[in-house]
């Protein structure tokens, strides 16, 4: 009975498969996918990467026009020799003074030039500066000034164990001995322990710590002013960590402000003195160097305006009252107070035979997070300031239209975007779409004349251009993520990684005299007193960077298709510009971190 009933199931399977409708033709389904995604391609692919290219061709058009009228200014400046000191009144600080007194009297002479110096403060702010502390501190302590006329401000928000010696003390069976001890290390912290030391020779510095690190270096920057001894100073000159002054850098910055009312910011030139390290500093050498030789001494010429390098510059106090202050609502502090000054009428000097030493990160992991900040800031900057910039009633209409259009949108959003969605996306993807024809002049004029325009600031590292240019476009696409962030206000846009520093610029090797307080400390003491911490284990496959890899690969991918079946000779360029993504996807870019 099972038999026959299996049986009839089977039959009435049989029955029911004879009764369907025709076989599926399979090779006719896939005609129909393939006419369908024709017409989508046809409908929408095609007009939107067709507007895609419009939109880049005018952004690519926009910053050529950008790159030309900076080449242009500044080429006028040296065909006319107008520096600063030629626009501005610039006297050497105390020579007044001096003339005034009458000859024979060279002691009245020299005491009314002593006069003459304004109070100056000096802030160097810190955060866990164990390899360079040693270097801003005493460039500043160096510096040729009265030195009843200046104060050099130490705000140190470190919180590293090995720069800051915060040790926690279990109760447990440890000594009283033992925590006096421990008590005492906290005044002999490495930066402090400096600071006392230059204090010893004459030098009037201040140690400034605080209980957080709210509003982080913008943070620091507002409760330093908030200090009594600040009130008498007039000026405030500001260096990062690894930033090396020379002994003249007041005497030839604050003139421009004691005798020009109207400045509010002096900014000089960053000189890197690692740059020949790697492939990596070399690039960003390039890039830093045409930023300052050219968009700074073009803003400055013509406009008194740029934007505020966070560094060796020298501010009016006054000038950043009237602007409301440091703000830490961005990731850009500088910029914030730049654009805030301007707003209110306040002209800035850009002066470029000022350097001043400085150390360029060299690890792509420290690169990276640097350039994040330096992208997403400004664009969130922009979203907040873009109404209050065109309501101004303070400065003239072609100053905000240069402030909106100029600065902001074309240098901080367009210049992120149209590199990576041009070069990385518009192009390889022309390949797969023979409807899509991009001009020769948008492929090759247009590129070469900006990037000429822009290798100019670096001589003697031109040769390195096209790898240059093939970097810039993988950074791109961090740059771009990080505008958006900016943007939208999503994810990391306060993020705040300060710019890891090896030390190499001074190339020091270890203190082995006893003068850190990790060699004072007696190991006994230690022992007990810091557990040993597990170090962390990295697998090999943490240091890969996937966007990259992903990128390159379609990149590469692109180009094969280019010669085997669209022939449109772009490949060339994308089995290099592949490779390039692929190169610091491997994380084969910079030096490995000790």
């Amino acid at each position: 009975m099972s038999s026959s009933g299996g049986g009839g199931v089977a039959e009435e399977v049989a029955r029911l498969w004879g009764e369907l409708p025709v076989r599926v033709d399979w090779a006719a389904v896939a005609a129909q996918w393939a006419a369908a995604a024709a017409a989508a391609r046809a409908a929408v692919v095609v007009p939107a990467v067709r507007a895609l290219v419009a939109v880049s061709l005018a952004m690519t058009v926009m910053i050529l026009a950008e790159k030309l009228f900076v080449a242009a200014v500044c080429l006028a400046v040296r065909a006319f020799r107008l520096r600063p000191d030629r626009r501005y009144k610039w006297l050497p600080i105390g020579a007044a003074g001096a003339a005034a007194s009458s000859e024979d009297d060279e002691e009245s002479g020299l005491v009314a030039a002593a006069a003459a110096f304004p109070m100056v403060l000096v802030q160097i702010p810190m955060f866990n500066e164990r390899e360079v502390y040693k270097l801003s501190i005493g460039a500043a302590c160096s510096l040729d000034w009265p030195s009843d006329r200046v104060v050099i401000q130490v705000l140190d928000d470190s919180t590293d164990l090995v720069v800051k010696v915060f040790i926690v003390i279990y109760f447990t069976d440890i000594s009283s001995r033992i925590i006096r001890s421990t008590s005492s290390l906290v005044i002999k912290d490495l930066v402090e322990k400096e600071c006392q030391k230059w204090q010893g020779k004459g030098v009037n510095i201040k140690y400034e710590v605080r209980g957080n690190r709210k509003g982080y270096k913008a943070g620091a920057l507002k409760e330093g002013l908030k200090h009594d001894y600040v009130k008498e100073c007039e000026y405030i000159a500001m260096f990062d960590a690894d930033f090396q002054p020379e002994s003249d850098f007041l005497l030839r910055t604050v003139p421009f402000l004691v005798h020009n009312s109207e400045i509010a910011l002096v900014q000089t030139r960053w000189k890197f003195v690692n740059a020949n390290e790697c492939l990596l500093t070399r690039f960003q050498e390039m890039s830093l160097d045409y930023h300052f030789k050219y968009e700074q001494e073009a803003g400055s010429s013509v406009y008194s305006f740029f934007g505020f390098n966070g560094t060796a510059g020298v501010w009016r106090i006054a000038a950043i009252d009237d602007a409301g202050g440091w703000k830490d609502r961005t990731t850009v502090e500088d910029m914030d107070l730049a654009v805030r000054a301007t707003l209110q009428g306040w002209k800035f000097v850009y002066v470029g035979d000022v350097k001043v030493k400085s150390e360029l990160p060299s690890t792509f992991k420290a690169y990276r997070f640097q350039q994040h900040r330096w992208s997403c800031g400004p664009a969130n900057l922009f979203k907040k300031m873009m109404v209050e910039i065109l309501e101004n009633k303070k400065v003239s209409f072609w100053n905000k239209i240069h402030l909106w259009y100029d600065f902001f949108f074309v240098g901080k959003i367009a210049a992120h975007t149209v590199t990576f969605i041009y070069y990385c996306f518009v192009i390889p993807v022309s390949v797969w779409l023979p409807e899509i024809e991009i001009p020769l002049w948008g492929v090759v004029y247009v590129p070469t004349v900006i990037t000429l325009c822009k290798a100019v600031g670096t001589p003697s590292s031109f040769h390195l251009v096209i790898l240059w240019v093939l970097f810039e476009n993988v950074m791109s696409l961090h740059r771009i993520k990080a505008a958006v962030t900016g943007i939208l206000e999503a994810g990391r846009v306060n993020e705040w990684v300060v710019t890891e520093k090896l030390g190499d610029a001074n190339k020091t090797k270890p203190d082995t005299n006893g003068s850190d307080a990790v060699k004072v400390i007696d190991v006994e003491l230690t022992t007990p007193l810091i557990p040993k911490l597990k170090k962390r284990r990295t697998r090999f496959w943490d240091k890969y960077h996937y966007s990259e890899i992903f990128v390159g690969i379609c990149i590469i991918l692109s180009g094969f298709y280019d010669v085997l079946y669209a022939k449109k000779g772009y490949y060339i360029f994308l089995f290099i510009q592949g490779l390039a993504f692929l190169i610091v996807g491997f994380d084969y870019i910079g030096v490995c971190p000790p």
